[in-house]
């Protein structure tokens, strides 16, 4: 309804989940490396910790739900997935359910039904089988605080399933605050003596907030100055209290007040009015002032309530998680002679592997023998999406003709590849054999895009993640006057740029004509060591490219954008 009045292509602050508006904090960033670590042990295989819970807990609306799904998408090689979503249920029915999602087969049901024993035996033999192939298995329950106190129990016993060397079953519980206090209880004070790694998420700081809101306006198109202003921001993050789903409600009826009386800015006015609106007169007045303490204790006991039975709830999608098992030995791997061939022929024998979203998905593995085996073939398709001109030489070289540079990482995360949100090369290792390289031009919820030379072809992601390792490479065109080792008191058009994109990231004033020339000094270090842990990235307080590149990315600056995928 306003996006076109504030040069928006798309709803900012939907509640939805897509992942196209992932926004990593420090604290999301540190919960996903919590709950990695309790389910990755060495040489990348899930158990590897000692088994037991791994524990993940938060306020509504916080991120749980984009942890878990980020979660999901980086689970190491060889690991089966169980994935319950509605843990309200007995101990036979939750068995049931884990019995299900591993797709495990019981023996045809005779006159009875089945047993506990039934399916615990049914359990133990698959997990060890799964043991003696190298495979790992991981149990994920979502919304746990809703577990009763005998589920909770059985699960606890489910961790006694071990051989001699480990656990044969990692629990990663994740749910609200009370889920805490459960555990607290003597009567679980085994199961809590087993939860290996813990993490509580809390809510956004200041300046995360801000960043918060930058990002989803650079994803949903905007490529002017904010029309939040700084006085605004800072009242978002008071009444919001730092938790993303409640920022959304109170940015996205902010806009719509502001366009309804004609206005291109947000004021602090502007945001009372929508906090009003958004969370009723005598809540938003106790959140916004810290005048009346019994007030604010009542405001969050009703918005509690409120965010359960209505549309502030955000589930997980309903359906089971495929087993993550490594990559089939069987898949077709690419011949030398596939080196030569720009990006492969055209090939009318993929396979459609499933449909997602009403969109057809191919067999990443009838695309492999596709791919070329030589980086510098992928590097020359990639000049296309960057209207480089065609070349027999060193594709870098020539890109440095046209101002750009070759840039290349080996670490990162599908989070990261969608906040980075432009076209590269992904490094995929086929076992034993020589790596391929595939053009990633879009992502989506469940599925990337990789263009080959008869034309894009959509992949599922969890096949794209068994043999991704986070190498990645892209073009990138550096500020004026950059140099990799920028230091104390430098000055000059990379430093004044790298200014300019965090004013306008942060709604900061411009400085005054006086100020002079900025300088890579304390005060701009610490602005780039916050927003590199609100991106995932090292935090250093050092510029370099993928600094700038998410700055890019997060202003909507960037010249080169992933495609959208269908939703």
């Amino acid at each position: 309804m306003y996006s076109q009045h504030f040069g928006l292509t798309q709803d900012p602050f939907s509640i939805a989940p897509d992942p196209r508006y992932l926004f990593m904090s420090e604290r999301h960033r540190e919960a996903l490396a919590h709950l990695l670590y309790g389910v990755a042990g060495s040489g990348g295989k899930a158990g590897g910790s000692g088994g037991g819970f791994v524990l993940l807990t938060g306020d509504i609306g916080t991120g749980k739900t984009t942890i878990c799904r980020c979660f999901l998408e980086q689970i190491p090689q060889g690991c089966h997935v169980a994935y319950i979503f509605n843990p309200k249920l007995t101990v036979t029915e939750l068995l049931q359910s884990i019995c299900e999602e591993f797709h495990i087969e019981l023996p045809p049901p005779g006159q009875t039904t089945p047993t506990v024993k039934d399916y615990i035996d049914a359990l133990n033999n698959f997990l060890l089988a799964g043991h003696a192939a190298g495979q790992s298995s991981i149990l994920i329950i979502d919304e746990a605080q809703n577990l009763a106190p005998e589920v909770l129990e059985q699960l606890r016993l489910l961790t006694n399933l071990e051989t001699r060397e480990r656990k044969l079953l990692q629990i990663v519980l994740i749910g609200q605050p009370e889920l805490r206090t459960m555990l607290a209880r003597p009567e679980l004070e085994q199961l809590a003596q087993r939860v290996i790694a813990r993490f509580h998420l809390d809510a956004l700081t200041t300046a995360e907030s801000a960043q918060y809101i930058a990002h989803r306006l650079a994803v949903a198109g905007l490529t002017g100055p904010s029309p939040f202003e700084g006085n605004a921001l800072q009242r978002i993050h008071r009444l919001a209290r730092g938790v993303p789903r409640r920022i959304n409600l109170l940015c996205g009826r902010a806009l719509l007040g502001a366009w309804a009386h004609g206005q291109h800015q947000v004021d602090r006015a502007v945001v009372d009015k929508a906090a009003t609106e958004v969370f009723g007169p005598e809540i938003a007045s106790a959140w916004g002032t810290r005048r009346n303490h019994a007030a604010v204790l009542i405001g969050l006991l009703v918005l509690a309530f409120a965010a359960i039975s209505t549309f502030l709830f955000w589930p997980m999608p309903q359906q089971s998680v495929p087993s993550r098992t490594a990559a089939s030995s069987e898949a077709a791997a690419p011949t030398k002679s596939g080196a030569s061939t720009p990006l492969a022929t055209a090939s009318s024998t993929a396979a459609v592997e499933t449909v997602v979203k009403g969109q057809p998905v191919e067999a990443l593995e009838a695309l492999l023998p596709q791919l070329p085996l030589d980086i510098k073939l992928a590097w020359s398709a990639l000049g296309s999406s960057w209207k480089l001109p065609p070349g027999d030489g060193d594709p870098c070289h020539s890109a440095m003709l046209q101002n750009l540079q070759c840039y290349r990482a080996n670490n990162l995360s599908m989070p990261q590849l969608r906040q980075l949100n432009r076209p590269g090369i992904l490094t995929l290792h086929l076992g034993t054999a020589a790596p391929v390289y595939a053009l990633l031009v879009g992502l989506g919820e469940q599925s990337a895009t990789l263009r080959l030379a008869d034309g894009p072809h959509r992949v599922r992601l969890v096949s794209l993640g068994r043999l991704w390792r986070g190498d990645f490479a892209t073009y990138w065109q550096a500020p004026p006057d950059y140099r990799p080792d920028l230091r104390d008191g430098s000055k000059g058009a990379a430093i004044e740029h790298l200014a300019k994109q965090l004013d306008l990231l942060e709604a900061a004033p411009a400085p005054s004509p006086d100020t002079g020339a900025r300088m890579l000094d304390a005060a701009l270090r610490e602005r780039v060591l916050t927003f590199q842990r609100s991106q995932g990235l090292k935090a250093d307080g050092q510029p370099g490219p993928m600094t700038f590149m998410q700055l890019e990315s997060a202003t909507g600056m960037n010249p080169v954008r992933l495609q959208t995928e269908p939703r």
